[in-house]
């Protein structure tokens, strides 16, 4: 099925006006981990014009100004704005579409994306859009998640759904959720939107969670797509998929605590 990019755009914008609020508490602390890589594959520090696009509650923005990067974060949610700005009171924040970047050329030395390539009706235009208002030799990166398989998060909550509930139910179509997770489609997508010295790793990262009901509480709540799919289930279908990821969870037991691996890739290049 082809992707209407409007209604998409639209379900996942009205999707993070409603999730802002639990977002940075169900994944902030997950998220955040990327944030020094990011910064240190663009060469951010004291003086760096630094754009962090799809900022949500401003993690990366506020650890690049703590190096005294020159900091603008810029998100479609107004709602994630209003928390950025409370979290970071320094930092200029405005709202904007990651696909159509209000600033002019050349405008930053860096720019960096931490998971929202993944909420995009058109990541290629994004990637276009980050080339434009970078100047020659800036550098960009983005961090996407590893595929379900090793994204254990949302590999049992996938897959709990899958045998205990349906995916069958009317979301709007969007980009496969999971493409960037294979490093030659970052590769060969920063490549035709112009960017050279391309690198792609992974970052193995690791949930670290007090409650073996987190992961699906931060799924069904602070995130979009799959909070969607969660919804449309029925209620004796919610509560056998929640108990199915508890148990999951619950393998993952160590000290106290869930230490659920959830690595992410991260793609970076320069502006030639």
């Amino acid at each position: 099925m082809a992707v209407d990019s409007a209604t998409f755009h639209d379900f996942e914008h009205a999707g993070w006006e409603r999730a802002a609020e639990h977002y940075a508490d169900a994944f902030g602390g997950l998220t955040a981990q990327a944030a020094g890589a990011l910064l240190d594959a663009v060469g951010a520090g004291a003086g760096t014009r630094l754009l962090d696009v799809a900022c949500g509650p401003g993690f990366v923005a506020g650890t690049a100004a703590r190096r005294r990067a020159s900091v603008v974060g810029l998100d479609f949610s107004a709602a994630m704005i209003v928390d950025a700005q409370r979290r970071h009171p320094a930092i200029t924040f405005r709202e904007g579409d990651a696909q159509a970047l209000p600033f002019q050329a050349a405008s930053f030395d860096a720019i960096v994306m931490n998971f929202g390539m993944l909420h995009l009706a058109r990541p290629d235009r994004a990637m276009s859009e980050a080339h434009r208002v970078l100047r020659p030799g800036g550098r960009y990166a983005f961090t996407v998640w590893a595929d379900p398989t090793l994204a254990v998060g949302f590999g049992l909550t996938l897959r709990a759904i899958q045998e205990l509930g349906s995916i069958d139910v009317p979301l709007p179509e969007g980009p496969p959720f999971f493409r960037f997770s294979a490093e030659d489609e970052g590769r060969t997508a920063l490549s035709q939107e112009g960017f050279t010295n391309i690198d792609v790793r992974t970052l193995p990262l690791v949930w670290r969670l007090t409650s073996s009901d987190a992961v699906f509480e931060a799924v069904s709540r602070g995130g979009v797509r799959m909070a969607a799919l969660l919804r449309a289930q029925t209620p004796d279908a919610i509560s056998a998929i929640r108990a199915a990821v508890r148990r999951g969870v619950e393998a993952y037991a160590h000290d106290g605590l869930f230490l659920v691996p959830m690595p992410a890739v991260m793609a970076s290049a320069t502006r030639t």
